[in-house]
């Protein structure tokens, strides 16, 4: 049986200033054009379907028209909710789309309960599982504590209980929208850290023969069974060396990965991110490769050029982003303020303001549990008001 794993579509977002709408319309299609001419049996969407909670409305005409497509090509297609999406919102209608072969599982409360397909070798059992909160669902899934590890572990409980009971030689599928362990990251992912931790284990998915993952937008193998598909497009200049696609897997009798083959996706312009000073950037020809690019410049120049982005785009068009690290600089008077942020979580730089304000003492363990404590009601209380919305 194959399918065609995909995630982080991402609807409605822009690269910077940049509409990609036209470029996800494109995407669309490809998929379309693959699910044909491949031959798919089964479509796997591991969320993150659109970019936020309230789409805009160009983004859900493009989503209900590629549901329409894969409905008219009678392929079945399996789709979860991720972190950036409205659950309740793009699970409306889900019992009548169903019945159109679209299986929308945004309902924790209903991660085991399989969409079931069958081939030669028997039945295939795909399990839906939505982006877990876990501030909210640890008492739905008598989670032991408030943690990603824990209800998602507890999630994969019910699944192989519900597992156990099929017919012997069942294979399965997992979709899930979670940051495992091993997986790299990139600048335009949300962060999902709680109580400290954002990752879980590849452990967690044992006893299932393929886990189609979503959430890191890098096309990533953790397993030969646990992939990430990563997002079709780019969104981030930290994406720059990816190469974008979906995961073609083939599964075969008793749960073998008979083929796992990565599918390419269109990329509508390369990015290129480019340092050093404005005059060497200009002139050096080396640089000609990304004059049609989409560039990302940080300038060196010890003192900063007069009108360094018009000259820029006299050479580089399609120059989104300029930023300045003057040579020396950081030895003279330390990094700048966003560099000293880069990379850093929210409850280290609350960390951190405590130890400024203090003159140099550093929270104490109680201090950070209840920092953290604050964090983690602020992303929940967060959840449920776009629930409600």
């Amino acid at each position: 049986m194959k399918f065609l794993h995909t995630s982080d579509w991402h609807l409605g977002r822009a690269f910077h200033r940049v509409n990609l709408l036209g470029a996800q319309a494109v995407f669309i299609d490809h998929l379309i054009e693959t699910v044909r001419e491949r031959e798919v049996d089964a479509v796997l969407v591991a969320g993150d379907v659109y970019d936020r909670a309230v789409p805009p409305l160009p983004a859900v005409e493009l989503y209900d028209r590629a549901l329409h497509r894969l409905a008219d090509l009678g392929v079945p297609t399996v789709m979860i909710s991720g972190n950036h999406d409205s659950a309740r919102r793009l699970g409306v209608g889900a019992g009548l789309i169903d019945r159109a072969g679209i299986h929308l599982r945004t309902d924790p409360a209903g991660c085991a309960d399989p969409v079931v397909l069958a081939d030669e070798h028997g039945d295939v059992a795909l399990y839906g599982l939505p982006y877990l909160e876990p501030a909210l669902v640890k008492d739905q899934f008598s989670a032991e504590k408030v943690s990603h590890e824990a209800v998602l572990g507890a999630a994969m409980d019910r699944i192989r209980a519900d597992l156990a009971t099929r017919a012997p030689g069942t294979r399965s599928v997992v979709l899930a929208h979670a940051f495992v362990t091993g997986g790299q990251a990139s600048d335009s992912e949300r962060d999902i850290t709680v109580g400290g931790v954002e990752s879980v284990p590849a452990s967690v998915f044992d006893g299932v023969d393929y886990a189609a993952l979503g959430h890191l937008h890098g096309s990533q193998t953790i397993g030969e069974r646990v992939r990430y598909s990563g997002s079709p497009l780019a969104y981030s200049f930290s994406e720059a060396d990816h190469r974008k696609t979906m995961w073609l897997i083939e599964l075969g009798e008793e749960g073998k990965i008979v083929c796992a083959e990565r599918i390419g996706t269109p990329v509508p312009r390369r990015l290129a991110r480019l340092r050093g000073r404005l005059e060497d950037l200009l002139k050096d020809p080396a640089h000609q490769v990304h004059e049609d690019a989409w560039v990302e410049a940080t300038l060196t120049d010890p003192v900063r050029p007069d009108d360094p982005m018009a000259r820029l785009a006299a050479r580089f068009p399609h120059t989104l982003t300029l930023a300045f690290d003057p040579e020396g600089r950081q030895e003279e008077t330390g990094a700048s303020y966003a560099q000293r942020l880069k990379g850093r979580s929210d409850q280290e730089i609350a960390e951190d303001f405590v130890a400024h304000v203090r003159g140099g003492g550093r929270a104490d363990e109680a201090e950070r549990a209840v920092l953290q404590g604050a964090f983690d009601d602020v992303r929940a209380d967060d959840s449920q008001r776009e629930t409600h919305r």
